[in-house]
This record gives structure tokens, sequence and C-alpha cells, in this order.
């Protein structure tokens, strides 16, 4: 995606939004519960922002929602593009490129994840402290345009540790120990196998996705930080005698929906 392409759907939206957002939030299946809290609330489908990937999966309602959270202007994104859609990873980053180049101080990346941590279970947030690309792609391949960063950004903190901190300090507030982890992510759409899942554990791997890395990525180019956060949905393959399902990571999402929304609502406007 060029730069054209994004400063033009980011003229259309600040032809369209009363106010400025300072935080970009990425909400992740099932967990869009913070888009509704919003107060003064724009709601713009993504089908009606130039160059915006749709959201085609269950579960990602496909809106982008600005308003405010407390003195905090948010913009949060009810659902993402991914790679299994059919979207290059530069059509995934898309929209966390028009977020920084509004301006935005800070990202924050929730999704859906499977546990490969035995210490982790279904229901439990976590916060992402690195991640594990492993999706064969980046969405920096191709021509470079220094105006979106350098082209070999440095990666060795996208998750700064004073956002996790924060994070944690929050969560307490709440009655919540958030553990951290190393977020490892696939391009699915096929569930992990249980060899894969052993080998992720090998190479240090603590919870599996399909999303997120190339939004972090972009973000760091662009000199965005991040707080990720992994609700997650189930155990991963072969822990358990039981199939994984979509349908699981959307009712185990409607469940910790609140619990996040909770911890947002806190976290964000300390950002």
């Amino acid at each position: 995606m060029s730069f054209e392409q994004v400063e033009e759907a980011h003229r259309f939206l600040a032809g369209r939004l009363p106010i400025h957002p300072a935080v970009g939030v990425v909400l992740g299946s099932g967990l869009d519960g913070l888009a509704v809290e919003l107060s003064e609330r724009v709601e713009i489908p993504y089908e009606g922002i130039p160059h915006w990937p749709r959201s085609t999966v269950v579960g990602h309602s496909g809106r982008l929602a600005v308003g405010r959270l407390g003195e905090t202007t948010v913009a949060a994104l009810a659902g993402r593009a991914h790679l299994y859609e059919g979207y290059s990873a530069a059509e995934v980053a898309f929209p966390i490129r028009v977020l920084g180049l509004i301006g935005v101080q800070a990202v924050v990346l929730t999704n859906a994840a499977g546990a490969i941590n035995l210490s982790f279970r279904p229901g439990q947030l976590v916060l992402i402290a690195d991640h594990i690309n492993l999706q064969g792609t980046n969405p920096l391949l191709g021509e470079s345009d220094e105006r979106f960063g350098p082209r070999f950004p440095d990666m060795s903190e996208v998750y700064p540790a004073r956002l996790r901190a924060l994070a944690g300090a929050c969560g307490r507030e709440l009655g919540l120990e958030l553990a951290e982890g190393v977020y490892a992510a696939l391009p699915g759409p096929s569930f992990e196998t249980p060899a894969e899942i052993r080998w992720l554990r090998a190479i240090g791997a603590d919870m599996v996705g399909m999303s997120t890395v190339p939004e972090a990525i972009a973000a760091a180019q662009m000199g965005v930080p991040v707080l990720g956060v992994s609700s997650i949905s189930n155990m991963a393959a072969g822990i358990l005698p039981q199939k994984l399902s979509h349908e699981e990571v959307l009712a185990v999402g409607r469940q910790v929906r609140d619990t996040l929304t909770a911890l947002l609502q806190k976290v964000i406007p300390r950002l």
C-alpha cells in the first residue's frame, strides 16, 4: 500500500471526524466491547473508507469508532483484516499506518490466542512481551518509502516495558494479575497441529494466533509504541483431548469482553 493511499484515507477521515484520536485500539475476535463505551462516538464502516481492508470473519464487525474515553480521544477498530482472508501484510497493516499518520501516541493491539504455556488458562488476559513472526511475510516488503519510517526499523522493544508495567498496575487495581508472554503469529486459517505446538513451545512461544504481528511491525516502523493484550481463548492443539473451533474462540471472547473492556478503560487514559 502506497503512502498516497494511506494519505487519502487519512484525509477522508480528517474531514469526517469531529475529534483527533490520541490512542488507537484494535479489537480482536469477539472483543469489540470497548467501541460502544466511547462517548461522542462517530462510527464509519470500513467499506466506506478509501483502501481500508474489510473484515470478513465472524466476530469482526468491521467499523471504526472514534470518541472519548474520559478525557482521552480514541480510535477503536472493531475488527481487523487477516492474511488468511487473502490480504497482503501491507494491507493488513494499512489501518495502523493511517492511525500513525493521524498522529496517535500509542496503539493497543488485542487478539484471541491459543495457550501454549501450560500455566495459562482460557479466559485469561496476557500481555504481549514480544512476538515471533512465523507468517512468512512482512508489511515492509517491497519498495521502501521513508515517509513511513526507516527501511530497517529496530524491533528490540516493540511492546515497551513501561506500557506493560502500566497495564499490570491497572490490572491489579481490578483484581487481575496479568501474566506476560511471547506471541507467535502463523498465517492460518487452519489451527496448528499438536506437533507444531510442541515446536512453538520449544522456540519460546507462550501463545499463538493469526494476527497482530503485521500491525505491530508497521507501528514500530512509524515509531508508535504498542501495548499488546491476548485473550486466551483455548488451550492449543494437543494439550487437551479435544478439537479446536472458531466458535470456542468467539464464546470465550464474549465471556472475557467485559474484563478486557474494564482493563482498557483504566489503561488507555494513562497512555
